[in-house]
């Protein structure tokens, strides 16, 4: 690799650009652009997430100060604050969203072999979502409460690498729930969801397209059993059943049986019920996969706290999604890097390191490695003795 380059270029290396352009061409995402392309947008949006650039001026008075080195940024001169503004508010947010399903692509086929804390060949997914609040006064398009706004993060996760595999972006006043209709299913695959996508007409639909499902059950659930399985309790696990919904229309929701697994957990001591239309895994496999979903959690507070979507440089809708989704961009192509040059450092010191030393000329490999530096113990002294013939 060149190290004549800085480590912001050696990082924009590993986009797909002619992906890209064929991208913008594909929703004339250029077309009757001046200045800052759709590119250019992407540069400096990576380049405000990787530094933690606040607002705007923040972002003009950085690149002005390294004014020099705009060359190797892929920039011919530093965007003035209302030309970027401009540029969130008119540049299509689907090209980004785009080019962020195309990393994520990548990513996956890289972590494909990473292994997961349930040993299961399938693929397994965590379901869930994050709230990010806004002000009602100028985010008026995102309605949640009677004085907030918010927009959510809808996210399926899969759980080998923690690579994002589905976001969907709304306003606040979406259910969860409502994510199921629009959700990509993988035959064979785990979705691993909380109470709150409890629905069995769309769980029934996730069941016929040979899907799995995980989730907890509600209290006072109208249900009967069927057959019960032997457990042993000194695991945890009061009870493994096959049951079947009694109410008139829930049973027409999901005709078919369920299985139920009571689980207590010993270090909580929460008595847990799952829900689950797999019928062949043990039941503590079934408590450890819902236990896997926290991942999903840790997820959000890892973007929230490292990259910046929780301030937004504009207030349109276009210019929240597009600045949400090349932070994801962003997050996913550092996972690539990692991957690809095999780097023992987490994703969290791959950006610290990146953010004070993005125009650093070196290797990327030798500046995200950990310090592995050891103590060398001195050399034996070799003195010569006076005398001594």
């Amino acid at each position: 690799m060149n190290t004549g380059k800085t480590l912001f270029a050696q990082v924009m290396e590993h986009v797909p650009w002619k992906t890209f352009g064929r991208i913008i061409e594909r929703h004339s995402g250029d077309a009757g652009v001046r200045t800052l392309s759709c590119a250019d947008v992407f540069r400096v949006m990576a380049f405000a997430q990787l530094t933690w650039r606040e607002s705007l001026r923040d972002i003009e008075v950085c690149l002005a100060s390294n004014q020099t080195k705009l060359f190797h940024m892929g920039l011919k001169s530093v965007p003035a604050r209302s030309t970027l503004a401009d540029a969130l508010n008119l540049r299509d947010w689907r090209i980004y969203h785009a080019l962020a399903m195309r990393l994520i692509a990548r990513a996956r086929e890289l972590y494909v072999k990473e292994p997961m804390s349930v040993d299961l060949d399938a693929t397994v997914y965590a379901l869930d979502s994050t709230t990010i609040d806004l002000c009602l006064s100028l985010f008026d398009w995102a309605p949640f409460r009677s004085t907030k706004a918010a927009v959510k993060m809808h996210t399926l996760l899969d759980l080998r690498g923690a690579i994002p595999a589905f976001i969907h972006v709304s306003d606040g006043k979406l259910g969860d729930v409502n994510v199921l209709d629009i959700l990509p299913v993988e035959a064979g695959a785990f979705y691993i969801m909380d109470r709150g996508y409890l629905d069995f007409s769309r769980l029934f639909k996730l069941h016929q397209s040979g899907a799995f499902f995980v989730t907890r059950a509600e209290r006072g659930m109208n249900a009967r059993r069927v057959y019960s399985a032997i457990t042993d309790r000194t695991t945890g696990v009061i009870c493994d059943q096959r049951i079947a919904l009694n109410g008139f229309y829930v049973s027409k929701d999901y005709p078919e049986h369920l299985r139920r697994v009571k689980f207590k957990d010993a270090e909580s001591g929460k008595t847990l019920v799952f829900l689950t239309n797999n019928m062949t895994l043990p039941p503590l496999t079934i408590a450890a996969l819902y236990k896997s979903r926290w991942q999903v959690e840790l997820f959000f507070k890892w973007i929230k706290q490292h990259l910046r979507i929780k301030q937004f440089l504009a207030t349109s809708e276009n210019a929240v999604k597009t600045q949400i989704w090349c932070a994801v961009s962003t997050y996913v192509l550092i996972a690539i890097i990692k991957k690809e040059l095999h780097l023992d450092a987490s994703l969290y010191a791959c950006l610290q390191i990146l953010s004070v030393s993005i125009f650093e000329k070196t290797q990327l490999s030798c500046a995200l490695q950990p310090d592995r530096s050891q103590t060398v113990p001195p050399p034996i002294a070799n003195q010569l003795i006076l005398f001594n013939f």
